[in-house]
């Protein structure tokens, strides 16, 4: 009897049974299982961080070089390992220098980068997600990503507005009034207002990068900010991070110590006058206070403050601005 009944009916059970456990499925997915946040645009040509190693054995042409077929390869490329030392970092495609300066009674660190295509100029996010208070230290973002160089962010998560763009994704585009840093596919900076420009347009025109935090410290080379200003109600004399460009492919990373007994700290136009002197045009004030981190090679550099007067204790943020592959 059941043989008779598995032969007649058993083929239709078995679907029954399947559409049931599908659709369970399905309603989990979309109701209780957890999902990292949704890029609101996705652009084209999306390209995912890779390792070094990876680097190393791909077939890599240079813009002026002929394309050859495959089967007519009769050689590797040569990989040439970077030359490294304890304050530069070099290779074929990008040139690191490290120098520290003594100025307004602060330890003030430069990173000064020359790079042959932008593409190495990149930002990760904290989990490898975009939302609200997630977080990890710069140091911990930047060895996830292989970062050469990093510093910390604008700290997007902390805020509700201004738009967030990271490497070719749109992920927030609720616009305040902030004055922002857009950096282009080709390397360009360009400062932008929020009020001017919607971030979908941003991304149209191709921009890669969209960091939020202000204000502009340097415009054609020109300074842009006043003695008095001051990021909300933050100190005159801070931990600051900012990063600003000297001509094409070429920038600089800055982060000053600040709060303690060796640091004071600077203020927006200290640092403004002090990028102004390394010779950069556009400049652009990031997170500071104890989000101010440098990292470099797996060391972190610099001596970030978290709260007070509390010395070398990194603060969780959001995000990175790096360099890497």
């Amino acid at each position: 009897m059941k043989g008779e009944f598995w032969k007649k009916y058993g083929y239709g059970c078995l679907v029954a049974l399947g559409l049931t456990v599908f659709t369970g499925y399905a309603l989990l997915d979309s109701f209780v299982i957890p999902r990292p946040m949704e890029t609101i645009v996705e652009s084209e040509d999306r390209q995912g961080a890779v390792s070094h190693e990876a680097i190393r054995e791909s077939d890599e042409i240079k813009p002026s070089e002929e394309l050859v077929p495959e089967e007519m390869t009769t050689e590797e490329p040569e990989y040439s390992e970077p030359v490294i030392t304890e304050n530069s970092y070099q290779d074929q495609h990008i040139s690191i220098k490290i120098n520290t300066y003594r100025e307004e009674d602060t330890d003030i660190y430069v990173a000064e980068i020359l790079l042959d295509s932008a593409e190495y100029l990149k930002t990760a996010l904290a989990e490898d997600t975009y939302g609200r208070n997630v977080t990890q230290t710069t140091s911990e973002i930047a060895k996830n990503h292989n970062a050469i160089l990093a510093v910390n962010g604008d700290f997007y998560g902390a805020r509700d507005t201004g738009y967030v763009i990271r490497n070719g994704e749109l992920y927030r585009s609720a616009s305040g009034k902030n004055e922002d840093l857009v950096i282009y596919g080709d390397g360009t900076m360009e400062i932008i207002s929020e009020k001017e420009v919607t971030a979908k347009t941003l991304l149209e025109q191709g921009a890669l990068q969209v960091l939020s935090f202000g204000p502009a410290l340097l415009k054609e080379g020109e300074i842009c900010v006043g003695v008095r200003d001051e990021v909300g109600r933050a100190m005159n004399s801070n931990p600051r991070t900012a990063v600003g460009t000297l001509g094409e492919n070429h920038y600089v990373f800055v982060v000053s110590d600040g709060r303690t007994r060796q640091s004071a700290g600077l203020s927006l136009y200290e640092l403004a006058k002090f990028m102004q002197g390394l010779g950069a045009v556009t400049a652009y004030n990031l997170d500071g206070g104890g989000s101010s981190t440098m990292y470099f090679l797996g060391n972190v550099i610099n001596n970030p403050t978290t709260t007070g007067w509390k010395d070398s204790s990194e603060r969780s943020v959001s995000d990175i601005l790096y360099i890497g592959y």
